[in-house]
């Protein structure tokens, strides 16, 4: 990845300059205003009415220093470019000034090491998910604070669970979730880390924005793998994934080949197993459905 500075910047407003724009109240209450307006682009007058400023001269100073950057200037009046939106999200979602705990609370599903409960927790802008009993970590991802407003801890545990699938959704399909830059996929084993488990890390070229995972969670979304929980009486859309051990651990992730990577992710339901290859990018290329119990052939071994 080229290695580059965030001050550097030829062609548009530098980012120290565009952060001392907006560290400001009047221009911070005129993207208020321009958010909140029924409909836009919104007129001087009524946008200067809004933020209540009753000096025009002095508004229209405050609205040049965002006009270009922040916000445009159209025949109707006033609107928003996108980092104008950037600006305002960001606030909204907590991630600037906010810092909101809450202590561990029970949820569904069980522990894939010893079956006992398990919990949710939140603290420094992220939800783990642990076991009651041994301590084994099943998941922890990001979630901004605004995403806890106005809702009970079951529907945050809903919108979590819909983030994380979005999340790595957009990873594998190498698009980054926080720039949209290139997000590339690489495997390696984690022995260094004292395991023999399966290391997935989706990284962003333009941002360096990291993502680390199951091979399991690329398939939550895949059609053979949603139609053979269906036939089984499962909506895989409707269920957490933290409550299939298959995403959330490896214990069900065979290594079949690390030249060229070929792996296996075995999905197990009552009497049947659904195996599902997949390479380096984990793109899947080959799907069996089998009896539980039957032999893996001889690419099955590391």
């Amino acid at each position: 990845m080229k290695e580059t500075s965030i001050q550097e910047c030829e062609e548009y407003l530098a980012p120290a300059e565009a952060f001392s724009t907006i560290a400001n109240e009047t221009r911070l209450a005129i993207l208020e205003a321009l958010w909140t307006a029924p409909e836009r682009p919104v007129t001087f007058s009524d946008l200067r009415r809004s933020v209540g400023m009753r000096d025009s001269a002095q508004f229209n100073y405050h609205l040049g220093k965002l006009t270009g950057h922040f916000i445009t200037k159209t025949e109707g009046g006033y609107d928003f470019r996108h980092a104008g939106q950037k600006v305002v999200r960001a606030v909204l979602e907590g991630s600037f000034n906010e810092d909101p705990e809450l202590p561990p609370f029970g949820i569904s599903g069980a522990c894939t090491e010893c079956g006992a409960g398990l919990q949710a927790a939140y603290a420094d802008e992220q939800i783990t998910i642990d076991c009651t009993a041994c301590g084994r970590i099943h998941s922890r991802y990001s979630f901004p604070p605004g995403g806890l407003n106005d809702r009970t801890r079951e529907e945050v545990m809903d919108a979590f669970n819909q983030r994380v699938r979005h999340l790595h959704c957009l990873a594998a399909d190498g698009v980054c979730p926080e720039c949209n830059g290139k997000m590339g996929t690489t495997l390696r084993r984690a022995e260094d880390e004292g395991t023999a488990e399966l290391c997935v890390e989706h990284r962003c070229a333009q941002c360096d924005h990291r993502i680390h995972s199951t091979a399991g969670l690329k398939l939550l979304d895949h059609s053979d793998v949603v139609t053979f929980h269906r036939t089984h009486g499962i909506d895989l859309c409707a269920t957490p994934y933290w409550e299939f051990a298959w995403c959330v651990s490896d214990v069900h992730t065979t290594i079949l080949s690390a030249d060229p990577w070929s792996i296996r992710v075995t999905i197990p339901l009552d009497d049947e197993e659904l195996r599902v290859t997949m390479d380096g990018d984990l793109t899947v290329t080959d799907v069996e459905t089998f009896p539980t119990g039957t032999p893996a052939d001889s690419r099955t071994t590391a």
